[in-house]
């Protein structure tokens, strides 16, 4: 069976659709909005976990202190990036200063 995606709103729809039928189990329930028991049970229970972040989706962060780690990680990546880029650059200069001064020597 393929993996589907669904959206938030989708989601928040189905629990409260279990919120207001109480007399239905939720595998019926799960049956009735066509999702799997599993899958309906999951989403109960992330939202008994977290009710304020829920459904936030993988690439949200949840708080400001992960949005600035995230952007700090992201940003020292780019530097190590820059520093690798410019050794590199430094060691091809040197060889080609030793070979442009043979060069013109002879």
């Amino acid at each position: 069976m393929k993996n589907r995606k669904y959206d938030k709103e989708f989601k928040l729809d189905c629990l409260k659709y279990c919120a207001e039928h109480k007399e239905l189990t939720q595998v019926a329930a799960a049956k009735n909005l066509g999702v799997s028991g599993k899958t309906l049970s999951r989403w109960i229970g992330e939202s008994r976990r977290n009710e304020e972040n829920a459904f936030r989706g993988s690439g949200n962060r949840s708080s400001d202190l992960e949005k600035e780690n995230a952007r700090l990680r992201c940003e020292l990546r780019n530097a190590n990036d820059a520093l690798e880029i410019l050794k590199k650059a430094v060691t091809k200069l040197k060889t080609w200063h030793r070979t442009w001064k043979t060069v013109t020597r002879n």
